[in-house]
Formats: structure tokens, sequence, C-alpha cells
């Protein structure tokens, strides 16, 4: 169990039936009144809700999310299929589940898997991934302030500076989908 004043950014606890990751918290004391502002996320769903949580409140259900590196190996049937690098043994998760991060899964690639008990939640990716240039139009000699639209190997499209040719290697941010470099 933990208790309200011990909450730190990234702890999981149980609130409310959920499985909630705190993301921002902050002591306030107003009007001789102290109490906790709590910004978490729903891990099952990726909602995320702001509360008040004030030091009376009933202790909760400290939860450790397990993470393990997992190879991703083929999407089939609305299913994507991992496989533990050491136990060689398998998952699937629905394509559902994976709606943005789908967009940065190459075959063969490792990912992290995470996991409550023996629950699945979702897969978490690196802030930044390199990948290759499928698909763009030529540059515009001379033009080198605007962007341009590019597909990805993965098939995922995103803006990229005019420079940018197809067959390239550029890293993208998994964060928000935006350019950041080239590799």
């Amino acid at each position: 169990m933990i208790n309200v004043n011990d909450l730190k950014n990234g702890v999981v606890i149980e609130y409310d039936g959920k499985l909630m990751q705190i993301l921002e918290f902050m002591h306030v004391l107003q009007n001789k009144v102290a109490y906790v502002r709590v910004k978490m996320k729903d891990l099952r769903t990726g909602s995320v809700m702001e509360t008040a949580l004030k030091g009376s409140d009933s202790a909760f259900k400290r939860c450790y999310i397990d993470r393990r590196p997992m190879q991703y190996i083929y999407a089939a049937d609305g299913m994507f299929a991992f496989m533990d690098n050491e136990t060689y043994e398998q998952i699937e998760i629905p394509a559902e589940r994976l709606e943005w991060e789908k967009n940065f899964l190459l075959e063969g690639s490792t990912v992290s898997v995470t996991f409550y008990e023996t629950e699945i939640l979702g897969v978490q990716l690196d802030d930044k991934i390199t990948l290759e240039v499928t698909d763009t139009q030529p540059a515009v000699k001379g033009d080198s302030t605007s962007k341009k639209d590019a597909v990805l190997e993965t098939g995922f499209q995103l803006k990229v500076p005019m420079f940018i040719e197809q067959g390239e290697k550029i890293v993208v941010s998994t964060i928000d989908g935006t350019y950041v470099s080239r590799a």
C-alpha cells in the first residue's frame, strides 16, 4: 500500500478499480487544507484524468508493471505477434490496442511489452526510431523552407524537409510522429 503523500511521478496505483500511472503531482495548501493535485493515465485505455486527493484518503494499492523486451515478428488477422527473446514464448496483441504504435513497428524490431501480472497492457516504443522513406516527391530546387509529404516503410505518412529523398533513412519521433533528423 502507498499513502497519498508518497505518490511520485511514474508510480502505478489502483484507483477506482483502474490501473493508473502518476504523470504529475503537486502538493497544495489552500485555505489551510492540504491536498495533492494528481494527473494520472489509465494504462488500459490511455485516457488521462486530473483529480485532487486528500491526505485523509485511504492508501492505494501500489501496482508493479513488468516490461519485457520482445521482438515484433508479424501481423496477421488483426493481431500483432511478439516473441520473448529469452524464453521464445509468443504473445499476440489485438491491432486495435496498438493503433498508434503500429505506425512504427518493423518486423524484427525489439520493443518493450508491458505487463501487469499476467495482463498484457501494450507496447512501449523508443522515443525516436529510424525508418526509410519509401515514397516522396522530388525536391524543388531552391526551396529549402517548406515541407513535403513522405511515406515511410511502415506506411506512415508525415511531413519532411524538401531535401529528404526516397530511399533515405530518417529519425522520427514516436511520440508525435514528426521528422527529427536524417539518420
